[in-house]
């Protein structure tokens, strides 16, 4: 299996078990219908473990492009590669969440509501404030990256990281999901909502174009943070340009979620 094909399993694997849960709980007819967050967090975390088990030893298991770039960014992947790996990796969201809609089909029909449709396949906002909800994404992929990195950095028994970092997701979806739904990852949500958009689903009203931008730059920025401040903090590596531009951009952020006014 070459890397691709893996990112590309991987990462449909991931979708088909994350968002197939939110299908599980939300949609009208399902048996567990009304499940509740806890539910969602775990089946997430567990969908992450279980990808990673299945695709890691080929490919590393990235599944995500904001993970993937960060690693190219503090030179632990190669340029090369990345844009082969993102690729794949939206391509397998899309698929995972086109096997979502049709698993699901007859609850899809069976729910009026669009929202609730639209929310089986991506993120959105519990308040719609761009800067908070993009702050919201920019904090937990950074706690996420710096994670998986200092997961990696220790001695542990072969094959217990994977399990480690389904944890880490279980532990930010509880503690950090409940303002934007935690996408945490571009091709988690972009990828899905593409399917949502362009494949036919009854009454599934518009795809909220006008936030999709937040759960895309939102981990890239937040994973490329997390990456540099790991490397100089716990790598003791001096602080270069990225880290300083990241920064400031950080502190601009959240002075900027400070500032935000509430939307009348």
């Amino acid at each position: 299996m070459s890397v691709y094909l893996a990112e590309f399993v991987g990462t449909m694997l991931l979708i088909l078990l994350g968002n197939g849960v939110v299908a599980n709980v939300s949609l009208a007819r399902s048996k567990a219908q009304n499940g509740g967050w806890v539910v969602v967090a775990l089946a997430w975390g567990l969908a992450v473990a279980l990808a990673a088990y299945a695709v890691g030893r080929v490919s590393g298991a990235h599944l995500n492009p904001a993970l993937t770039l960060a690693l190219a960014l503090i030179g632990n992947f190669g340029w090369g590669l990345v844009p082969g790996y993102v690729a794949a990796q939206l391509a397998g969201a899309f698929t995972g969440a086109a096997l979502v809609m049709s698993y699901f089909k007859p609850h899809f029909e069976a729910t009026a509501d669009p929202a609730t449709k639209l929310g089986v396949f991506c993120t959105g906002p519990a308040i719609r404030r761009p800067l908070a909800n993009l702050f919201s994404e920019v904090l937990g992929t950074f706690v996420l990256v710096l994670g998986i990195l200092a997961i990696g950095a220790n001695q542990l028994a072969q094959g217990f990281n994977p399990l480690l970092v389904g944890l880490l997701v279980v532990t930010i979806g509880l503690a950090l999901g409940g303002t934007t739904g935690y996408a945490l990852n571009p091709a988690r949500d972009l990828g899905p909502r593409l399917a949502h958009a362009w494949l036919p689903l009854p009454g599934k009203g518009g795809s909220d174009w006008a936030y999709a931008w937040v759960p895309v730059a939102g981990p890239v920025l937040g994973a490329a943070y997390g990456a540099v401040f790991y490397r100089t903090l716990f790598q003791a590596t001096p602080p270069d340009a990225a880290f300083w531009l990241l920064s400031v951009l950080m502190i601009s952020l959240w002075l900027g979620v400070w500032l935000e006014k509430p939307r009348s």
